[in-house]
Parts: C-alpha cells; sequence; structure tokens
C-alpha cells in the first residue's frame, strides 16, 4: 500500500473501500519503522494526523468529499509555517520556532482535506550544508548517498513510502535534485504559480514550492491544491488556476521537443546520459518531433552569477540572526550568509545582469518548442559522509554542477523531473521537461504520456 500513487488511492477513499484513518495508521507505523534510519522526518505529528484523518474519514462518510487529496497522507519541507508545531528551516537557531500561523500551502493542503504527517528535514536555510546539531536524511537507494539538496527528506520519504506526496522548495535545484538521485518526480511550478506566504526565504528572487510524488499525475494533483493567487504574498500571479490534469491522457503527438546534444550528454556519466537520451527517444517514438537547439552561450558565465544573487538576499532573509547569532549556524550556512553579506552591490547587480541576459538567451532556445529535455541534475547519487555535508562549503563546488536546474530558478520557467531508468551503478537517474510560463498541465500530461511508455516510475528502493 505505502508505494501506490495519490491517483490510484483517491477512489478507494471516495468510494469508502479504504480508510483515511486505517491508511494513516499504515504510514505512521512505517515510518516509525524505517525513518530512524532514513531521518526523514525533523517532526512527527501522529496526533495531528490522526485527527485530520479522523475528520477526512467523517466527512467522506457523509458525502462531503473535497477531492483526490482527501484522506492522503502527505508531509511538508520544514520551512513550511505550521501553527504551534516547530519550523526549523533545517537550523539550530530555529529550534525552538513555533509559528502563530500555517503558511498558505498548509492552508491549502488541508483544505483539501490532506493529512499531514509532519515535517521534513532539509539542509539549513535550504541551501547546500546541514547543521551539525540536525540529521542528515539518507538516500534510501544506497546508505551514505546524496539524498539531494535541499529538499532532501522530502526526497527520500516520497521515495521510501513514508508519505505519498510531500511539498518541496526549489532555488537551485532543491526540488528537482532531490526528486533526482532519490527516484521521484519533482514538479517546480511557474515562479509565482505558489504563494511562498509562511515559507522560509533563501533567495526571494529565486524561491519556488513545489510538490515530490510517485507520478506526474500526483504531482498535478498536488500542485492543483497549492496553486493561485495570495493576498498574503504580492509576488503570486494572479492568473486563474487551470485544470492541472487537462492534458492527461492527451499523449504527445506533434509536441515539439528541444533537444541539445552537447549540453544534456557532454561531462555526464555515460549510463546517466544514455538513460536521458533513450527517454527522449521514448517521447519521438510517441508521436513527438525532436528540435535540435542551442542553449545560450552566456550559460557557462551566467551560472557564476547564482551563488551572488542567492547567498546575498540570503544575507537579506537572515539578517534578524545574522551575524547576531552567527554561532549556532553550522559552518557551510554561516559562510555563505558571510559571502551575501561580502557582496558589493555592484556585484549583485552584474550578477542580474548576467542572470537577465541568460534568461534572454533561454526565450531564444525555446521560441519555437513546446518544451525542452535535458537531465534533471548533472550527478547520480553519490557517497557522501555527514562531516561533508555539515561544511564547510567544499573549495571543489562547481556551478557548472547546476546547469540543468538554475536557469529555470533564473527564468521562474516551470519544469518537471520524471525517473528514466537506473545507471549502471543501479541508482536512479532522471529526464527533465522545462515549458513555457504557467504550463504546469502541460508538462504533467507529458509526464503522464512518458509513464503510460515506460516503467521507470514503479522502480522503488530497497526498503
Amino acid at each position: 500500500m505505502h508505494y501506490k500513487t495519490i491517483s490510484e488511492l483517491a477512489p478507494l477513499i471516495e468510494s469508502g473501500e479504504l480508510s483515511p484513518v486505517d491508511l494513516t495508521r499504515s504510514m505512521l507505523k512505517r515510518v516509525q519503522e524505517l525513518d530512524g534510519y532514513l531521518k526523514s522526518y525533523a517532526t512527527v505529528t501522529a496526533d495531528h494526523a490522526l485527527a485530520q484523518a479522523e475528520r477526512a474519514e467523517d466527512e467522506i462518510s457523509k458525502g462531503k468529499y473535497r477531492g483526490k487529496l482527501h484522506g492522503i497522507p502527505i508531509a511538508v519541507k520544514d520551512l513550511c509555517n505550521t501553527a504551534g508545531i516547530r519550523t526549523m528551516g533545517g537550523s539550530a537557531v530555529f529550534a525552538d520556532n513555533l509559528p502563530d500561523h500555517d503558511a498558505t500551502v498548509v492552508k491549502k493542503l488541508a483544505a483539501a482535506g490532506a493529512v499531514s504527517l509532519g515535517k521534513l528535514n532539509m539542509t539549513e536555510g535550504a541551501m547546500g550544508g546541514y547543521n551539525p546539531k540536525l540529521q542528515v536524511p539518507e538516500n534510501p537507494w544506497r546508505k551514505s548517498h546524496w539524498a539531494g539538496a535541499s529538499s532532501s527528506g522530502s526526497g527520500s520519504a516520497t521515495a521510501a513510502g513514508l508519505a505519498f506526496g510531500t511539498l518541496g522548495s526549489d532555488t537551485g535545484g532543491s526540488i528537482r535534485h532531490p526528486a533526482a538521485v532519490c527516484g521521484t518526480v519533482g514538479l517546480k511550478p511557474t515562479w509565482g504559480r505558489v504563494s511562498r506566504y509562511g515559507v522560509m526565504d533563501l533567495a526571494e528572487s529565486l524561491d519556488h514550492v513545489g510538490p515530490l510524488t510517485r507520478s506526474a499525475a500526483d504531482a498535478g494533483i498536488m500542485l492543483q491544491a497549492i496553486a493561485g493567487s495570495d493576498p498574503n504574498a504580492p509576488t503570486t500571479l494572479p492568473h486563474e488556476v487551470p485544470d492541472m490534469l487537462s492534458e492527461i491522457g492527451k499523449g504527445v503527438k506533434g509536441l515539439k521537443i528541444g533537444w541539445d546534444e552537447n549540453y544534456s550528454t557532454s561531462g555526464m556519466e555515460p549510463s546517466f546520459a544514455a538513460a536521458v537520451e533513450a527517454g527522449v527517444k521514448v517521447m519521438e517514438s510517441l508521436g513527438a518531433e525532436i528540435v535540435e537547439v542551442r542553449m545560450p552561450e552566456i550559460m557557462r558565465e551566467a551560472m557564476t552569477a547564482w551563488p551572488i544573487i542567492c547567498s546575498t538576499e540570503a544575507a537579506t532573509a537572515h539578517a534578524d540572526t545574522y551575524p547576531s547569532r552567527a554561532s549556532e549556524y553550522g559552518p557551510f550556512f554561516r559562510q555563505w550568509l558571510e559571502n551575501g553579506n561580502s557582496h558589493t552591490a555592484v556585484e549583485y547587480a552584474e550578477a542580474n545582469s548576467l542572470r537577465l541576459a541568460m534568461n534572454g538567451g533561454l526565450r531564444k532556445t525555446m521560441r519555437n518548442i513546446d518544451v525542452l529535455a535535458g537531465p534533471s541534475t548533472a550527478k547520480v547519487a553519490y557517497p557522501v559522509s555527514p562531516e561533508g555535508l555539515y561544511g564547510p562549503i567544499s573549495p571543489d563546488r562547481d556551478p557548472w554542477d547546476s546547469r540543468f536546474t538554475v536557469p529555470f530558478d533564473f527564468s521562474g520557467l516551470p519544469t518537471i523531473a520524471l525517473p528514466c531508468g537506473l545507471n549502471d551503478d543501479g541508482l536512479p537517474v532522471s529526464l527533465q521537461f522545462s515549458g513555457h510560463h504557467l504550463s504546469e498541465p502541460l508538462l504533467v500530461g507529458v509526464g503522464d504520456a512518458f509513464e503510460r511508455a515506460t516503467d521507470h516510475h514503479n522502480l522503488h528502493p530497497p526498503v
């Protein structure tokens, strides 16, 4: 049952064949059995979850079915405010933080009838390293391997069947990296499609909130629930929220898919690159037209702008606690904030100019295509140690490693990461499709078509 999708469970719950209370109890039991090892949860809210499940069961029995998330156990990244439940953002600085309100996304999931199992571990501040006082999630595919950053708990819990869907955030790839290396679907929406009110900032102009799930349709279901304008969040888009499942089952015949072979395969581990290329050929076999494109020449230089923009905006977000409580931060994020405080206004402006040039080049790349295909991340899960992940920042950190994710945070374009098999070492690899602004229904449909033609999304870790 724990590896079922939301799409499979929803009809059973609606019909009364499956009890939300029984389902929630079984998930809490699995969390109790496995999460001591996986460490995906920062806080398990068992009593809260059971109360929500009982309410859902009562409502459904009375014919008040709210939709596909009603009675479904999910979990959220621990930077989403939850009233009266600690929200740490991966930092010991906020270990005692008890918000007095829910984030908008948390409210919307509750309004959809979802059952919240708890809060998920993450890197400190949603960057790359962890706070030494907090736990590092394991990748359920292989012990002591990278579970992605920063939504590592979200990737681990979703892949291991410790929640049927989770929320993550993405500033430079933090939905797609965990989805890719843990073998799940990750959907980064258009910037502004989802409210960030009540969600701790890393870099306000780059942050996105979105779902990690075990199918494209499930990602659409979760996005449907959390999307929309919010009077508390001035950066949310005013556009009406479409039916995120409207393209399901329509196929991809005639769809124009952009493909830059050099960008997508150069420097990649060979079996990873081969799996991504095979995934594109699957789409071609389904009737899509593969269009040769070239990514912007400025891309490599533009990647160097991301650390400047992100660290500067992070320093602004943490101004109330850094440097006044610097000793409570971990070495990695403390150094990141120090970097942000050291950048000049001129450096920040120059970095934003590079970002804008990159965005302009990407618009030209995508002007005659419907979606762009490529890998979701540059590497599969690799061996890590807590000492390395706690920091400080590695001098070998290469901005170019984020070439498949950062351009779409820069531009705010929506993307979907999809499992596309295992590499020669038996670890998940991932194919990404990127669309035009507000094209999430198309991306969900593209993902669904890929899943109908393959079986990669049904691969699960050995837990």
